[in-house]
């Protein structure tokens, strides 16, 4: 009896793997779709994507008023011995929807709060984590980042979502690393690891070799195009890629935006991306290009992700302007 209720219990949660997949392959977490869990400040509600790991995938499109900055993912481990969260949301009124979220699941508390980088939906949700007694680990580069730009971060934020916005202050991590954090909650082995420059300076993946699943964050993308900043370079993500990321073996990759998926997805859509921009870029300095040219380079076989109009032509800007003195 036992081998049959645990051989149904695998059924149905493979079943919920393949419809998540199933979503994302269909764009369900689509831009044009303003908000799929109007009941919620969340933007979808959390789901279960392997056994006691639950993420509430925020909208793959700018933050807004409408996905109330919903628009990156909002990850929780259910350990046994307590609730470890990664990413604690992008306002005080967000933190509180996944804590209230978390709490219908399980009456195990939160005990950790883990930043993914020093962005805003990230770390601004901080305040209310802190208010609840509850720790707030970040890289000790993201703290910097948030130490110094903090500030117009906040404002941005509530300029978009104004009341949404309600009793968010900044609140900077309580705990820092620099390499390695590692905790071990029932049975669950928790790697928080800074593999190197990726994405925004501090960005961190949280790894679970038991059940070789890896929470990426920013370190990966898939349906949304990445958007690469003035401190993004894109030679060394390709790198930290290469040497530290891919090398862990997940087979289960949860991204900072998007539905989870497999390695050879986000492969495709973040490192080979970052391959194919430096390659056009280093084309056309050769041919003695500039850089108004570099905003019209073909990027067509991305043009079918979220964001490419936002991004597509900023991020060839940034990396012409990274290559052309290599």
């Amino acid at each position: 009896m036992l081998r049959t209720a645990q051989y149904f219990k695998l059924i149905v949660y493979a079943i919920g793997v393949f419809i998540s997949y199933l979503n994302a392959t269909l764009g369900i977490a689509s831009e044009d779709i303003a908000d799929q869990y109007p009941q919620s400040p969340l933007y979808q509600k959390p789901i279960e994507f392997f056994p006691q790991v639950f993420s509430a995938i925020g909208a793959t499109a700018p933050p807004t008023y409408e996905n109330a900055g919903h628009n990156n993912n909002l990850s929780f481990i259910i350990t046994g011995e307590g609730v470890v969260v990664i990413n604690a949301g992008a306002s005080y009124l967000l933190a509180q929807a996944l804590h209230d979220e978390i709490k219908q699941r399980t009456h195990q508390p939160v005990i950790l709060v883990i930043n993914e980088n020093g962005q805003g939906h990230a770390m601004l949700g901080n305040s209310y984590w802190v208010d609840q007694g509850i720790q707030v680990l970040a890289h000790e580069d993201a703290d910097a980042e948030f130490a110094e730009f903090g500030f117009s971060i906040l404002e941005n934020m509530r300029g978009y979502n104004r009341e949404n916005a309600e009793g968010t202050r900044l609140q900077r991590p309580t705990q820092t690393f620099s390499d390695t954090y590692t905790l071990t909650l029932g049975t669950f082995e928790i790697k928080v690891l800074y593999l190197g420059p990726a994405h925004s300076p501090g960005d961190i993946v949280v790894w679970l070799p038991k059940q070789n699943l890896v929470i990426a964050g920013d370190m990966a993308f898939h349906e949304r195009m990445l958007p690469i900043f003035p401190h993004t370079n894109a030679a060394d993500w390709i790198k930290t890629w290469d040497t530290a990321f891919e090398p862990l073996g997940a087979t289960h990759i949860i991204p900072g935006h998007g539905h989870p998926t497999v390695m050879a997805q986000v492969r495709r859509y973040t490192r080979d991306y970052l391959v194919f921009l430096r390659r056009k870029i280093g084309d056309l300095i050769e041919e003695g290009g500039d850089l108004e040219q570099a905003y019209y380079i073909d990027q067509s076989p991305y043009a079918h992700l979220d964001t490419f109009e936002e991004l597509a032509r900023r991020n060839a800007g940034f990396v012409y302007e990274q290559m052309e003195f290599e």
